[in-house]
């Protein structure tokens, strides 16, 4: 049987992306597995379960009876939905009502002409954007209905379309699982409903943790309740060689977890039978500070234990005896009775499904405190391209200020599109520094360019970025200097690549030519040169990489760097002839995810940051990942990949069926044609895009009406768009399904 995560937020620290999840709340409890939509583009995981109600979905018209009930069937039992919801931090689901002549809530005095019915069949008669117990509309709430005399805009009884819409956030009382309509008998009485899925953001449970603090400190909770079947799950991280992890005492039954040495992890119980005891030896230490997962089941046919992605032990249990556990004592978490406790975290501890609030209890508790620190020694590798781990009280988070990456694992490109003749400058000293600020004494006040150059030199230097373009010649990145010296990377006429050195000492500028290849292709390639004195090493796209050496007359000092140029070089002083033909018109075309040392210009150019000072552009600088590295390590096959969807047994919210080797041949085909088509859209969209910012590079922005008196921008957009949130949903609810 296929083993899910508990949740969207244990998959994101496996280091997966966004996408299509089989999860399972309860572990092997009765509720099973749901399939969920986890997106990881923000510091806190959003988990999405679907529905099957069309947005805007018309009501009454033609019909003449009293109430029209609107049912909806989602991807998940309601068991399972409540799972989700009562272990996420926050959770939401859009509703809006449209309505023509057909009151909503019949403020601010009568019985609701219509409800949605929420989690446990109750009936509730707030709106979007309201609150449980009262009986308005977000207008209400923000005083702005069309007629204030009432509480919703639809009670205003108009002929002309209105709208009541916002956010259902009370998750106690989610999914909504009917809307009935009632205002609907009298004619030219109309409506539309809609409702989004539900979301919910955040997993309490997942990080909810104890540190054990002295080998005698336990948490104690009521009797565990698992007489014909026990499943326990939990994660430790420990310096320690032994300890109880959990125990619970009957008469003579009973049940407990211990790490019995550095290596092992048992389970043992006694259910009247006389003691059984399985264990699991491991190959490496377990007491090596890092995260590892303990999953113990019984029941009446067997017991098991597996811990990580380790071998699975199974006992059957004996076909005659006893099979009830009678436990009578509390649940002991840590030491009880003289052993030797358990010293170190325990995390996400499940029994039976339920999550037991380590945290609350350690709050209390003398010898525990609660959550945990140090996350990154077991998920710190996650954070890619020299990102920096940061240790947060429930969980990490990636730094990415340091590279020229994004995202919350920093592995998303950060790049833009370059139209001819535009070009970006980084200045590496920033404006108003001088000698005397010896802080930031790398370089010189371009206030006063006379004094001598500064006295910063490299005698090394790590440059990587990716592009594409299909016009040559041009100059892709050039680093000038006070002094002759520079560096530059550039497209020949005949497309091909060229690194050039300049640092004196040589009567020529130093030339890496890599002649075979046409880098003018319009497809992405990755450049990564580094220099170590006289050594230099240049890796294109996924091909080895080469060594070059400078010649032995050669200067080995960068002196007095000045400034890093994408696109074009506008320096005073005199250029070299060649880069001075390549510079007109320019470079046009993708440069994505530029890094010299530690500065990441194009980054620091389209995001705020507090090197973005140091940047000038000349043009509109368009975000893009047109020039995004291609991906250099193939994508894991299907049958190695533990959490490749079967899209086949996926039933929800698309049924593809898996191409097998029995290839169909029409369907390929049609395939290909549908990508092409959709390439070609997109390919419009983009070069629509382009089109629109082109304009003397300005664009003009209209302000929400509303915009002021709203609390934030998103309310400012939702009071004064009537279809700004249906359009969003409805094209996502398109693509998805």
């Amino acid at each position: 049987s296929a083993i899910y995560e508990l949740s969207c937020e244990a998959y994101k620290h496996l280091g997966k992306t966004s996408n299509y999840y089989w999860i399972d709340p309860d572990g092997s409890g009765a509720l099973g597995p749901l399939k969920v939509y986890c997106n990881m583009t923000e510091d806190k995981v959003w988990t999405t379960v679907y529905h099957d109600l069309q947005m805007q979905t018309s009501v009454g018209g033609s019909s003449v009876e009293k109430l029209s009930v609107l049912q909806l069937n989602y991807s998940a039992t309601m068991d399972q939905i409540s799972a989700i919801t009562s272990s996420a931090e926050y959770c939401e689901q859009f509703i809006s009502y449209s309505c023509k002549m057909s009151r909503l809530l019949n403020t601010p005095e009568g019985n609701p002409y219509s409800w949605w019915v929420g989690k446990a069949n109750e009936k509730h008669y707030y709106w979007g954007g309201s609150g449980p117990g009262i009986q308005k509309c977000a207008c209400g709430i923000e005083r702005n209905c069309t007629d204030p005399k009432y509480y919703c805009n639809c009670d205003a009884d108009y002929k002309q379309w209105r709208k009541d819409s916002g956010m259902l956030s009370y998750k106690e009382h989610l999914p909504v699982s009917q809307v009935v309509v009632g205002d609907l008998d009298r004619p030219g009485s109309e409506a539309k409903v809609s409702v989004g899925p539900v979301r919910c953001q955040g997993d309490r449970n997942y990080w909810n943790a104890a540190s054990f603090v002295t080998s005698s400190s336990h948490l104690h909770f009521s009797t565990f309740q698992g007489e014909t079947s026990a499943d326990i799950s939990f994660y430790f991280k420990t310096s320690a060689s032994d300890g109880v992890f959990l125990e619970n005492l009957g008469n003579t039954d009973f049940i407990k977890l211990e790490l019995k040495s550095a290596r092992e992890v048992s389970f043992s119980f006694d259910v009247g039978n006389g003691p059984v005891e399985i264990v699991v030896r491991s190959p490496n230490p377990l007491n090596d500070d890092q995260w590892h997962r303990v999953n113990a089941e019984r029941n009446v046919k067997q017991a098991s234990l597996q811990v990580d992605q380790l071998p699975l032990e199974v006992r059957k249990a004996p076909t005659e005896g006893h099979t009830r556990l009678e436990l009578y004592s509390q649940l002991y978490v840590g030491a009880v009775g003289g052993q030797r406790g358990f010293l170190g975290c325990i995390r996400s501890l499940r029994m039976n499904g339920v999550t037991l609030d380590l945290e609350e209890r350690a709050k209390v508790t003398p010898g525990v405190k609660p959550g945990c620190s140090g996350h990154c020694t077991s998920y710190g590798m996650y954070c890619a391209n020299g990102g920096k781990c940061v240790e947060k009280y429930n969980g990490y988070s990636c730094d990415c200020s340091k590279t020229a990456y994004d995202g919350p694992f920093c592995i998303k490109d950060v790049g833009a599109f370059f139209e001819e003749g535009m070009w970006l400058r980084y200045n590496f000293h920033s404006p108003g520094t001088s000698m005397k600020d010896l802080v930031s004494r790398t370089l010189l006040s371009s206030a006063d360019p006379e004094i001598t150059a500064p006295d910063l030199s490299l005698n090394k230097e790590e440059l990587s970025f990716s592009f594409s373009t299909t016009k040559s010649p041009c100059v892709l990145l050039y680093v000038s200097s006070y002094t002759p010296d520079f560096m530059a990377v550039l497209v020949n006429p005949n497309g091909n690549l060229q690194i050039r050195y300049n640092l004196g000492g040589t009567k020529e500028p130093y030339n890496i030519d890599i002649d075979h290849r046409n880098m003018a292709n319009g497809q992405p390639h990755t450049v990564n040169v580094t220099r170590n004195g006289r050594d230099i090493v240049l890796q294109l796209d996924h091909y080895p990489p080469t060594s070059y050496s400078l010649p032995a007359t050669s200067d080995i000092q960068f002196n007095s760097p000045k400034a890093l140029f994408l696109g074009k070089v506008i320096e005073i002083g005199k250029i070299d002839e060649d880069i001075y033909k390549y510079n007109t018109p320019g470079f046009t075309g993708c440069l994505s995810r530029v890094q010299f040392n530690q500065i990441a210009p194009l980054k620091a150019a389209l995001r705020p940051t507090n090197a973005s000072s140091h940047v000038h552009i000349q043009g509109e600088l368009v975000e893009s990942n047109c020039g995004a590295s291609p991906l250099t390590i193939p994508p894991m096959s299907a049958a190695t990949d533990p959490w490749h969807l079967d899209s086949a047994s996926a039933d929800f919210p698309y049924n593809g069926q898996a191409i097998g080797d029995g290839v169909n041949r029409n369907s390929a085909i049609i395939g290909g044609v549908i990508a092409v088509v959709i390439f070609t859209i997109l390919c419009t969209l983009v070069f629509l895009i382009r089109y629109m910012f082109r304009h003397k590079g300005t664009y003009h922005t209209n302000e929400a009406k509303g915009a002021e008196s709203a609390e934030s921008a998103d309310a400012a957009i939702m009071n004064n768009d009537p279809n700004f949130t249906e359009t969003i949903d409805e094209s996502k609810k398109e693509w998805l399904i």
